[in-house]
């Protein structure tokens, strides 16, 4: 071959070269089309649990939060005002308030456990399992605003996973009996109110924490930053307090503190 055929082919190689990574580069600028600007669509994956963690976010007034290690979402006092950014596979509602529950609840909601028996016929009684979480309630009385006596009118509800036991106390309104303490059995972990006037007082609250002796103790349903330090000054010489910086927490049995300690996480 001679010299100018090999120049000539040489040349077509190279336009040939160019012209395909021009259309490249061209495809490249269409919407979808950039494999290495992928990754930032994607949804972000949020770490995984172990078997024996739970995650707890406080979302706000009542309402948490809670996840399991196999995907479970489940939300406390789920309510048409505090909700979290996802849909829960279970809600939970511990008291007929606006506050504390919803008649619109999400279609896509599997599980709806409501603390008080809608037809008025005796106590909501709810002891079910799903995935990796058992979900049961301890019935409660609470307070009407004529003074009267609402029986069984609002549910501690216990979600245990794995070793790890949670309660959430409601919208209580009296001292646990020791036959509420019976049936909630060992609590590790309790989220309990704090207002001291919707529900129970600031010191009947403390003795129901005393008699609860949970590892974790997470504050809840406090209207501004006073009554909660109110509360907090209630409980020094008693347990130590940690406040944290972010609304989520993760807990396992293994890593429970060695004493009673209240956790405030930042919410209202």
């Amino acid at each position: 071959m001679s010299l100018p055929a090999i120049l000539l082919r040489l040349l077509a190689t190279l336009a040939f070269a160019l012209l395909a990574t021009a259309h490249a580069r061209a495809q490249s600028n269409e919407p979808g089309c950039r494999p290495e600007m992928a990754s930032y669509r994607l949804p972000i994956q949020r770490v995984q649990l172990a078997k024996d963690e739970a995650r707890l976010t406080f979302v706000g007034h009542a309402t948490f939060l809670i996840e399991t290690p196999g995907g479970v979402k489940i939300a406390t006092d789920y309510n048409d005002y505090v909700r979290p950014p996802v849909t829960p596979d279970i809600a939970t509602m511990n008291k007929a308030h606006s506050t504390h529950y919803s008649n619109r609840p999400d279609p896509a909601i599997k599980l709806i456990l409501r603390g008080w028996d809608p037809e008025g016929k005796g106590a909501a009684k709810h002891d079910v399992t799903f995935g990796d979480v058992r979900v049961r309630n301890v019935p409660t009385n609470i307070r009407t605003y004529d003074g009267g006596t609402d029986y069984d009118g609002n549910s501690i509800f216990v979600f245990e996973i794995g070793d790890l036991c949670i309660a959430h106390l409601g919208h209580l309104h009296h001292p646990l009996e020791p036959g509420h303490l019976r049936a909630l059995g060992r609590v590790d972990v309790v989220l309990f109110p704090v207002d001291g006037s919707y529900t129970l007082d600031q010191e009947g609250m403390l003795e129901v924490l005393k008699s609860l002796q949970a590892r974790v103790m997470i504050p809840m349903h406090f209207f501004g930053g006073g009554t909660l330090e109110r509360f907090l000054s209630r409980t020094k010489g008693l347990w130590p307090v940690e406040r944290r910086d972010t609304s989520s927490i993760t807990v396992s049995k293994a890593a429970l503190p060695a004493t009673p300690t209240v956790i405030v996480l930042p919410g209202h």
